[in-house]
């Protein structure tokens, strides 16, 4: 067994999944259906647009980090064979650029314009760069976790996971002063939805949503395996992610090519979800970016055009997911055994 919080030198052992109700979350197909659901966002809001920025770099697989190999993904050459045993420079300094300069590019920009957003913060990477956290609190923005490393769970045994997830919260209690509301894993393991909500438990805090999910355009209740037999469930909030709306294809052979295909990918969402709001349907739109990818210039300029665009519009509500999980939480409180 590795020491904790060495995740990288267990890398290659399996930690083989077991069924457990404890576990399982129970898949619903169904959802709102036909009529969707109005969320009765804040000043009857057309849309929710939730900007999230991927905070990784530093806490990605190297050696530097205990591990056995480097980083293959989400970097300008993915793919390829890791190197095993020894750094890889060139992928270390392409991550090194999301932190010494593209994530104070996005910021620039969310200040500017006075918008809200989430910092996915991946608790090493936010230690290796306190900054960044110190800015994002100072400014009014909202900081998830995003565990502890930026890797792959599948491997990680259940026990050993829920200390990684502990030490994922308090990293960033101690760099920003603030707890983590919401949590997104990204490289979860299936029984990374249950041990979130074990840990917070444990520790007495506050989970108010979860966002390893892609399965709506508006937040939703999920029952909570564990909770089965307590009198007073919670319930886990699910707010979904989007991996379409989302930077990251920049970096994968079936994605955006031109720093404009990202331009017209979101304005079309923002679009069709934007005219569904004035037909009496209003949803939530994601926009998932990283800063070593959308924050290079030439991808910049691409989101910066659509920031602009949305601005130019009435009844756009730019919230961070901690704002719309709260608002959907106190309009629709959860129920035991609802679908959605």
């Amino acid at each position: 067994m590795s020491t904790p919080y060495n995740l990288g030198s267990d890398a290659l052992k399996a930690a083989p999944y077991e069924w457990n109700d404890h576990y399982d979350f129970p898949r619903d197909l169904i959802g709102y259906g036909e009529k969707s659901h109005h969320p009765q966002w804040p000043n009857n809001a057309k849309i929710a647009v939730s900007f999230v920025i991927n905070y990784e770099e530093g806490a990605e697989h190297t050696v530097l980090n205990g591990d056995v190999h480097s980083e293959t993904h989400l970097w300008e050459a993915p793919g390829g064979t890791p190197h095993v045993q020894e750094r890889a420079v060139n992928i270390e300094s392409e991550y090194d650029y999301g932190a010494r300069a593209g994530v104070w590019r996005l910021i620039r920009l969310f200040n500017k314009h006075n918008m809200k957003y989430t910092l996915y913060a991946v608790g090493k990477a936010l230690e290796d760069n306190p900054a960044v956290a110190k800015s994002s609190v100072e400014n009014g923005h909202d900081i998830a976790s995003h565990a502890y490393r930026w890797i792959d769970y599948h491997t990680v045994g259940p026990e050993e996971e829920k200390e990684y997830i502990r030490k994922g919260i308090k990293a960033i209690k101690d760099v920003s002063g603030v707890y983590p509301k919401g949590w997104y894993y990204g490289r979860l393991s299936p029984r990374s939805h249950a041990l979130i909500w074990d840990v917070y438990k444990e520790m007495g805090l506050p989970l108010l949503w979860q966002s390893d999910s892609y399965a709506d355009d508006i937040p939703y209740w999920v029952d909570v395996p564990a909770e089965k037999d307590e009198p007073n469930p919670q319930g886990m909030l699910m707010v979904p992610y989007s991996y379409d709306c989302n930077d990251y294809k920049f970096n994968v052979a079936t994605g955006f090519s031109a720093p404009m295909d990202f331009y017209d990918h979101v304005k079309g969402a923002f679009d069709v979800l934007y005219q569904e709001g004035v037909e009496g349907m209003p949803k939530m739109m994601t926009v998932g970016l990283h800063c070593r990818c959308i924050g290079k210039p030439a991808r910049f300029a691409a989101l910066q055009k659509f920031v602009e665009y949305i601005a130019t519009k009435e009844g756009v509500w730019v919230a961070t997911r901690t704002q719309i999980a709260e608002n959907f939480r106190e309009k629709f409180p959860y129920k035991k055994g609802q679908l959605a």
